[in-house]
């Protein structure tokens, strides 16, 4: 099916849409068909800006890159070269069929076929199976996904068990797809998932991880955790997230229901959503079901499960491969987001070290997303920015410079030793509390705790 179909002239002057076009138009002078495909030509049926162009065509790997001789060739034995255009890179994928696949991953046989309707018969939605020539202006859509798009439905190409058993990872796609695009998935591609769900676990940690980092960081990802759990893909990829439904909490502070209601909510109240925002949301209340109790009065408790759940974050971290740094600071937000609930108790030089910490913005948006998805209370987060606006009027920081040094405690005879650092943090506590505000009244006070040691 032919569509003509209108390029906005703004889309034509972007450097990358442009490239793209110089890439197809040195493929048809070299008398070789090229079009835009996949996600590039879907977004633009929406009347979105691409955030990548590929292309395909009927040349053969080492056809476009004897036209392209600075073009990277990994993936070249699958068809796939990464030809680089205006210092971008962009794939460039010769036409081809794709059978045998045997891990739910890689085809373990590619053929190179010469028309781009065997081409999209392979791709996974018929959404993604669209062709746009930019000269003519003409969409080519041989599955369906141009009247898909207009009605609002996700439909894979062909039959969904087939598609899904190819690539076990376009389970998760399809949610995400339908999440972000807001298309209603049909009945036979859900009853799919539902029936190969426990083939994810051969999925590798990589892609599972960035494929959910990506619904995470994406629009409305409460939804599409929703769907995950009662597609049964959550019990298979996150057990420890599946597990949270159902577990009761004290209505009186979590009014809205059980945890995973609780977690689903925070998800839908990110603002500037992250990786580590994201993640920390899911995984921050993960200790709960093995931590509740029930006292003697009849009232649910989960004492220690900001520690249990932190064990918890540390072990879907490292099954997950998440790079280091990320996992430290989703695991330190998960061990620390109670603390907050005390900011109102906590003495100055405590909640000014907090303040300081290299991880506090991310714990003190959590900690405002968990109270205004339960019991809507806000007052400890008002009170830090109140504090944090005072630092920043006063132009003070939260952690100054300390007035002394170990050198000065030494001078006044304190042998080496484990005294000598307690001795700094009470004068540095002394200071940040702002008992003390100069380097002499802090040696004094130091002189006087060494008169009367209490518990030195």
């Amino acid at each position: 099916m032919q569509i003509p179909f209108k390029i906005d002239s703004s889309i034509r002057k972007r450097r990358m849409f442009s490239a793209a076009c110089g890439i197809i138009a040195r493929l048809r002078d070299a008398g070789y068909s090229a079009y835009l495909v996949g996600g590039a030509v879907r977004d633009l049926c929406l009347g979105k800006v691409p955030k990548d162009c590929d292309i395909t065509t009927d040349a053969h790997p080492a056809e476009i890159m004897k036209l392209f001789p600075d073009s990277i060739p990994i993936g070249a034995s699958f068809g796939v070269v990464t030809v680089v255009a205006d210092s971008m890179n962009f794939e460039v994928a010769t036409f081809r069929e794709e059978r045998d696949y045997e891990d739910g991953r890689r085809p373990e046989n590619i053929q190179f076929s010469r028309t781009p309707e065997e081409d999209v018969a392979r791709r996974d939605f018929t959404i993604n199976a669209m062709l746009l020539d930019p000269d003519t202006e003409t969409l080519f859509d041989y599955t369906g996904g141009y009247e898909d798009l207009r009605r609002g439905i996700l439909r894979t190409i062909g039959d969904p068990v087939t598609r899904f058993s190819e690539d076990y990872l376009r389970m998760l796609r399809a949610i995400r797809f339908a999440v972000r695009l807001q298309l209603t998935p049909e009945a036979p591609l859900l009853h799919a998932i539902e029936l190969l769900a426990p083939k994810l676990r051969y999925l590798s940690a990589e892609r599972v991880r960035d494929e959910f980092t990506r619904i995470l960081c994406g629009p409305a990802p409460d939804r599409a955790f929703r769907m995950a759990a009662q597609l049964g893909i959550l019990k298979e990829l996150l057990p420890e997230i599946d597990a949270l439904r159902g577990v009761e909490q004290p209505k009186e502070f979590h009014p809205e229901g059980d945890v995973f209601e609780h977690t689903m909510r925070m998800l839908s109240h990110m603002v500037y959503p992250s990786p580590e925002l994201g993640w920390s949301i899911l995984l921050h209340d993960a200790g709960k079901p093995a931590c509740r109790g029930i006292l003697e009065d009849g009232r649910v408790h989960f004492y220690t499960h900001e520690e249990k759940g932190a064990v918890i974050a540390e072990e879907v971290m490292r099954r997950l491969k998440m790079p280091g740094k990320m996992s430290e600071r989703i695991v330190s937000a998960v061990r620390n987001h109670m603390r907050f609930a005390q900011i109102d108790k906590m003495r100055t030089a405590k909640w000014r070290r907090l303040a300081a910490e290299e991880n506090f913005p991310l714990e003190l948006e959590l900690h405002r997303i968990d109270c205004i998805s339960c019991h809507g209370k806000l007052n400890n987060y008002l009170l830090m920015l109140d504090r944090l606006h005072a630092l920043e009027t006063a132009h003070a920081e939260a952690v100054p410079q300390p007035f002394l040094r170990g050198g000065d405690i030494l001078a006044l005879g304190v042998p080496p030793g484990p005294k000598v650092g307690f001795l700094l943090k009470y004068a540095a506590d002394l200071q940040l509390d702002g008992i003390v505000t100069t380097r002499e009244d802090a040696l004094n006070a130091v002189k006087n705790r060494l008169i009367h040691p209490a518990d030195l």
